[in-house]
């Protein structure tokens, strides 16, 4: 039993132990202090209404620079692409609207819509590799499809060579990792800036049609407007977002797809469905668990006997709403039929993802494309026996081992 005095350590062993033991957070109190790396400790919590209620509080900032009184930038390695950078994602009132706005150019609704050629394109390009595949061997369906489909998107989209990609993906998927030493996040967060600052040379050298040619004219044209720290921690922000989030919907999908196979025959048989499937995977699933950080600017209390003082640390887990049992029935059995599908996923508030569409559009897309192209998919092992990623922040999977066809008895 989790009392009110505890400091609870936030397990990075993802999958099935990081939803437990946000069950015990969430009967345990609306928050409760945990213990992150290197000493860094916070407010979880894991209520649906409560994360609602404190992800639009005018008392809780973003801004570690202003609102965290201990914050030393670059002091602590991992936190480094969640807090040290200087995007919308850290930033509050006036200079968190001015840089979505810029963003917001990439991801109006006409420009997403714009791109789903370019991703039915993609697809289909992914699936043909996919059907070469000798026979008889696993295919990673992670690795070849459900994250090369976002990252070639995202890349795409903000111009990263394709020299410049595996680096730059390698990093940031290392982001995402919270069982590191401080060695190894100390070498993720140079890694990070080292990619995106080759980028930025590349394309002062040959500008294009692409987002970071926009976001990097900005810049050059009035440097109070986008400094150089917000256009670097801009590209972490979203090459990092749109690389890695639409990823983890396709991966538990495809999972509870192939696990619940009435349901995969309902979207089959009635295509509207797979509206359907991406939001119940969300609801389940969403791809951010616990997000660092934000902080109280004042005194918040959240009753139960539980004060969030000025100062103190907020971690939010965004994944806790879609599996409140106060919220929804039965929350942790996947069913497209329930009527009920909200979620924070995407989080809530002004600080909502800017990239929500985009992602949706993606699963929408590719799932029936997969499922239409090998009907005989099946999984190479029990779900129970998949690697999760070692991350209280990444709910996915290390890999998705699946047989493309149907196996033929040796």
């Amino acid at each position: 039993m989790i009392s009110s005095t505890d400091i609870v350590e936030l397990t990075s062993r993802g999958g099935r132990e990081v939803h437990e033991q946000t069950d015990r957070l969430r009967a345990a109190g609306p928050a409760v202090r945990v213990g992150m790396p290197e000493g860094v400790t916070a407010w979880s919590v894991t209520r649906g209404e409560v994360a609602k209620f404190l992800l639009t509080h005018p008392e809780v900032s973003k801004d570690a620079r202003k609102s965290w009184p201990d914050h030393e930038p670059g002091a602590i390695a991992w936190l480094n692409p969640w807090v040290d950078i200087v995007s919308m994602l850290t930033s509050d009132g006036a200079d968190h609207q001015r840089l979505r706005k810029l963003v917001g150019k990439a991801f109006t609704p006409r420009r997403i819509d714009d791109l789903r050629p370019a991703i039915e394109a993609t697809v289909l390009e992914l699936l043909d590799a996919l059907d070469a595949e000798p026979p008889g061997t696993p295919a990673d369906l992670r690795a070849a499809f459900a994250l090369l489909l976002p990252t070639r998107v995202i890349c795409d989209l903000f111009g990263v060579p394709d020299s410049q990609r595996p680096a730059m993906l390698s990093a940031l998927e290392a982001s995402l990792e919270t069982d590191v030493t401080p060695q190894e996040a100390a070498a993720t967060r140079d890694n990070l800036s080292a990619a995106m600052h080759a980028l930025i040379d590349h394309k002062r050298r040959t500008p294009g049609d692409d987002m970071t040619s926009v976001l990097l004219a900005t810049h050059e044209e009035d440097g109070d407007h986008l400094s150089e720290e917000e256009l670097i921690s801009t590209l972490i922000n979203m090459v990092g977002a749109g690389s890695q989030t639409t990823a983890a919907v396709i991966d538990h999908a495809v999972c509870e797809l192939l696990t619940h196979p009435d349901q995969l025959a309902a979207a089959i048989e009635q295509p509207h469905r797979w509206d359907d499937v991406v939001e119940e995977t969300l609801r389940l699933h969403a791809p951010i668990m616990h997000l660092p950080l934000r902080y109280a600017t004042a005194d918040i209390d959240l009753g139960e006997g539980v004060v969030v003082g000025k100062g103190e640390l907020i971690v939010i887990s965004f994944a806790a709403h879609g599996r409140d049992p106060g919220v929804h029935e039965a929350p942790d059995s996947f069913v497209i039929d329930r009527e009920d599908k909200a979620h924070l996923a995407f989080g809530h508030g002004v600080h909502y993802c800017i990239g929500a569409p985009l992602t949706r559009l993606e699963a929408r897309i590719a799932l029936p494309a997969l499922f239409a192209r090998f009907p005989e998919l099946s999984l190479a092992a029990d779900v129970t026996e998949l690697e999760p990623k070692t991350s209280f922040i990444d709910n996915d999977y290390r890999s998705l081992p699946v047989h493309l066809r149907q196996r033929t008895a040796p």
